[in-house]
C-alpha cells in the first residue's frame, strides 16, 4: 500500500462497530456515532468475516452468483440486527447516474443512485463493494437520503443534487443536515487512470512515485458536503478502505468473486 494511510485524520469523526451478532453467521455491523444521537433513526451497514474462505460471506446481493437462499438468509439476519424487515426497504437500482428519486414506499426505484424520503418505516438501502455509501439526515424536518457514490456519481456531483432535491421538495437547509460517509475504496489503494483523477480536486488525488494515480472518493464527497453548507461537525467519515480491509467486500480486490454490502438508513 506504499506506506500511505487510509485515514485523513483532519476530517474523520469516530465510528463504532457493534458486537458480533448471534445469528446463523456472525456479522459485525458498522454503526454511526453521529446518527446514534437520534433514537428514532435506524442505521447500519453490513460486513463480511475477514477470515472466511467464502468470497460471498455475508453477501447481500442476488446478482453476483451467490446462492439465493444464502442471500435471503444474510439479508434477513442483517435487517433483523437493525430492527427492520426487508419488506420495509426501498432500493435505488444504481446505474452510476446522478439521478435522485423520492421514495414514497418500499420498492425498487429504477434509473437512480440516490433516494430521499420523509416517510417513517421506509428504509433506504445502498449496495456497495468499494463505492461510497453516503447517508444524510435532517433532524429538524425529518428527512433522510441514501446515496450510492462511485467515482462516476461523485464526479457528477450526486451529493449536491441530492441536497438540492431535499431543499426543493422538503425545505431542507444544508446547515441542518447530518451526514455519514461510509467505508469505501481508499486513497491508499484505489488506483485510477489520469483521466479519472483529473475529474477531481488535487487534494483528492495522490500520485505515487511510479506515476500511478490514486483517488480519495470519500474526501471528494466530504468536500462537496462542506461546499454545500453542511457543517464539518455534522459530518462523520468512516476511515476504513474496503480494498485494504478484508472486513468488507471489494470488487476492485476480488472481481467477480466479490459480494456486496448494504448500508441502510431510515426513520421509525
Amino acid at each position: 500500500m506504499e506506506g500511505y494511510s487510509c485515514i485523513d485524520k483532519s476530517i474523520v469523526k469516530p465510528t463504532y462497530l457493534a458486537e458480533l451478532l448471534g445469528f446463523f453467521t456472525s456479522m459485525t455491523i458498522v454503526r454511526s456515532e453521529i446518527f446514534s444521537q437520534y433514537p428514532h433513526l435506524v442505521f447500519g451497514m453490513s460486513t463480511r468475516q475477514p477470515t472466511s474462505d467464502n468470497p460471498f460471506d455475508g453477501n447481500m446481493s442476488f446478482n453476483v452468483g451467490d446462492e439465493p437462499l444464502n442471500v435471503s438468509a444474510n439479508r434477513r439476519n442483517f435487517f433483523a440486527s437493525i430492527g427492520i424487515v426487508e419488506e420495509q426497504i426501498a432500493f435505488p437500482m444504481q446505474e452510476h447516474t446522478d439521478a435522485v428519486q423520492i421514495a414514497t414506499h418500499p420498492e425498487r426505484y429504477p434509473h437512480c443512485d440516490a433516494l430521499v424520503t420523509d416517510k417513517k418505516n421506509v428504509f433506504l438501502a445502498v449496495s456497495v463493494a468499494d463505492c461510497t455509501p453516503i447517508m444524510l439526515f435532517d433532524p429538524t424536518r425529518h428527512i433522510v437520503a441514501g446515496i450510492h457514490a462511485g467515482w462516476r456519481g461523485t464526479s457528477k456531483h450526486l451529493v449536491t443534487k441530492t441536497l438540492q432535491v431535499m431543499h426543493q421538495r422538503y425545505g431542507v437547509l444544508p446547515e441542518h443536515v447530518i451526514a455519514f460517509v461510509g467505508p469505501s475504496a481508499g486513497v491508499c489503494c484505489y488506483e485510477v487512470g489520469e483521466d479519472v483523477a483529473r475529474l477531481f480536486p488535487n487534494q483528492c488525488q495522490r500520485i505515487a512515485e511510479n506515476g500511478k494515480y490514486f483517488l480519495d472518493v470519500k474526501k471528494a464527497n466530504v468536500l462537496e458536503l462542506l461546499a454545500n453548507g453542511v457543517q464539518e461537525s455534522h459530518i462523520e467519515m468512516h476511515p476504513d478502505c474496503t480494498i485494504h480491509n478484508l472486513q468488507y467486500h471489494s470488487f476492485r480486490r476480488d472481481g467477480k468473486q466479490s459480494g456486496r454490502m448494504l448500508a441502510v438508513v431510515g426513520m421509525k
